[in-house]
Order: structure tokens, then C-alpha cells, then sequence
């Protein structure tokens, strides 16, 4: 996959399928527009997405930016696997949001990047002010003979998935729907880093993942999860929160990402380690001491080391 950070004409000479939209979490209804985008792709064509790497509330709204499910690097590497050509990767910026729809669908798209068809989902707003729709994008690109395919939303239980609903989920901590609602499943990357080393201590020896600010996580609490490290799947727990128990001067520590992994006993410092299949085990609380947090620690590891125990999602 190329990726284009600016509205160019690619290199090769092959006409273009391009599929527009921002893509957070990469939900079923996005997976349905890739699938119509690889469909109306004909023999000699290409396919790209055009998307931003900002949200275009960062530039319009920016007291009202959504908390993002992926990171920018998520994002592109969930685009790149579904097998599209091209990515044009564009900043969201006073260019972009000064295009009313016709200089929008005639500008960028059809001079600029020379587009044969455009796939985009049959809620899509786009131009300035949000004054385009599906109906306008089909009239302006008609008249120049490209053609227009639209999406129907994706449903489950009776709703529209959207990345708002995946969000709300998620804040909810009701990662069994998020699982749900996303084409591949939530997931969550980070680089292991220096901890304060209690785990060890506590004879749970865990990996503190430095997860970037613009992450959205789960709230608060210890998860069974599933590790992905070296090719390796493995079993463990992760607490995300505070470390109540070892808060002093009544200020609350830093939020924290500490993972434990049954049968893992590798030091793995400076690598990044994914974690994916969240399921709620209990919230975060303060313990009394040391050795009634010990306890429940183990516990929680009973539910990793004999999974037939229930777990609620």
C-alpha cells in the first residue's frame, strides 16, 4: 500500500476507486464499504481511501473532539490490511474545510486525484458545512461521468453501527459488544516500560505499557485479556487505573496499564506487546494491605489459569 500525505495524482497511470471516510475503530460498517470499494473495482483500476489524520472536529470543533478508539498508526495498518492500493493520508485543515461540495467532488477528487468511482457510506457528509450528501455527490460526479456507489448502514440489534456506538460502548466497558460491533475486535498496543516493579514483589511480575494519550481505554478495573507477543498468543490479566492501594498523600497515582501473562517469563523492555479479548473481571479498589490485594490477585488468576471459571462480560 502507497500512502499519499497530500491530495496528489498517484504515480501509475491506472484509474482510481476511492472509498472516503475517517474510519475510527474500523467497525462492520466500514468493513462493508472496503468490500464494496474492492467489488466496484474493475480490470486496470486501483482502489485507495482517502481519510484524514486528524478528526475533522480537531479543526471545526476542537472543544468537542471524540475520544478515538485506534490510534493513527491502528488506523493505517487496519486500512492497509484489507489489501487497498493507495492511502491518501491528509491533514484536515483550513484547505479542506473551504471546499463547499462541488469544488470538493470536482477539485480534489476528479482533478486532483482522478477518481473513476467513489464509494462512500449513505450517511456521508462531507464539503463545507457539511453540505454534501450522497444525493449531491451522485448529481456533481455524474455530470463528469464518475460513478458513485453507496453503502447502506451495517446493523446490529436493530441499530446503526457507528463509531459513536463503539465509543459509547467502550466507555461503558462493555467490551463484549465492542467485540461485537468491530470487524476485527478491539485491541490495545503499547511499549513495555520501567514500572514501580510491585508486581514482582507481589509474585505477579507485570509489563506497564506506555499507551499513547489519544487511545481511548476501558474504564477502570482488571480484565482477562488475551497477549500478543513474538508471533505468541498468551493468556493474563491487565489492571488499568490508579494503584489505589499504593496512593500516598491522598493524591491518586498516574493512570496506569500493567499486564500480567501466565507463562511469560521474558524481559521485554523497549517492545511493544498487544492485548485484545478484554473481559471485565472486577473494579479497581483499595485494599486494607498488601496481603489482601495478594489475595485477590490470585484470585483473578484463577480465572486465566482455569478458564472454565465464569467471567462477567
Amino acid at each position: 500500500m502507497k500512502i499519499h500525505h497530500a491530495l496528489e495524482k498517484p504515480s501509475t497511470n491506472r484509474r482510481l476507486v476511492v472509498a472516503i471516510g475517517f474510519f475510527d475503530g474500523f467497525h462492520r460498517g466500514h468493513r462493508e464499504i472496503v468490500r464494496t470499494l474492492l467489488r466496484a473495482r474493475r480490470p486496470g483500476e486501483s482502489t485507495a481511501i482517502l481519510t484524514f489524520r486528524n478528526h475533522p472536529f480537531t479543526y471545526l470543533r476542537p472543544d468537542h473532539v471524540p475520544p478515538l478508539i485506534d490510534t493513527l498508526e491502528e488506523r493505517v495498518d487496519a486500512l492497509g490490511a484489507t489489501g487497498i492500493d493507495e492511502l491518501f493520508l491528509v491533514p484536515f485543515d483550513q484547505a479542506i474545510a473551504s471546499l463547499d461540495a462541488r469544488a470538493f467532488c470536482e477539485s480534489a477528487l476528479r482533478d486532483t486525484i482522478g477518481v473513476r468511482g467513489v464509494v462512500i457510506g449513505e450517511n456521508f457528509r462531507f464539503g463545507k458545512a457539511r453540505s454534501g450528501d450522497a444525493t449531491i455527490a451522485r448529481t456533481i460526479l455524474g455530470e463528469h461521468g464518475i460513478d458513485v456507489y453507496t453503502v447502506p448502514p451495517v446493523m446490529e440489534g436493530g441499530e446503526r453501527i457507528s463509531s459513536t456506538r463503539v465509543r459509547a460502548a467502550l466507555l461503558e466497558g462493555n467490551l463484549a459488544h465492542v467485540d461485537a460491533l468491530l470487524a476485527d475486535g478491539y485491541s490495545l498496543r503499547g511499549v513495555v516500560e520501567l514500572g514501580a516493579g510491585r508486581g514482582h514483589d507481589l509474585g505477579f511480575p507485570t509489563a506497564n505499557l506506555a499507551v499513547p494519550p489519544q487511545k481511548t481505554l476501558p474504564p477502570d478495573g482488571v480484565y482477562t485479556v488475551t497477549g500478543r507477543f513474538d508471533g505468541r498468543s498468551y493468556t493474563g490479566l491487565v489492571s488499568i487505573g490508579t494503584n489505589p492501594t499504593f496512593a500516598r498523600g491522598g493524591a491518586p497515582n498516574p493512570r496506569t496499564v500493567e499486564v500480567w501473562l501466565l507463562d511469560f517469563a521474558q524481559t521485554i523492555y523497549g517492545a511493544q506487546l498487544e492485548l485484545r479479548d478484554f473481559r471485565f473481571v472486577r473494579e479497581q479498589r483499595k485494599f486494607d494491605s498488601v496481603e489482601e490485594l495478594n489475595a485477590q490477585m490470585q484470585a483473578d488468576a484463577t480465572l486465566v489459569r482455569y478458564p472454565s471459571f465464569q467471567m462477567k462480560s
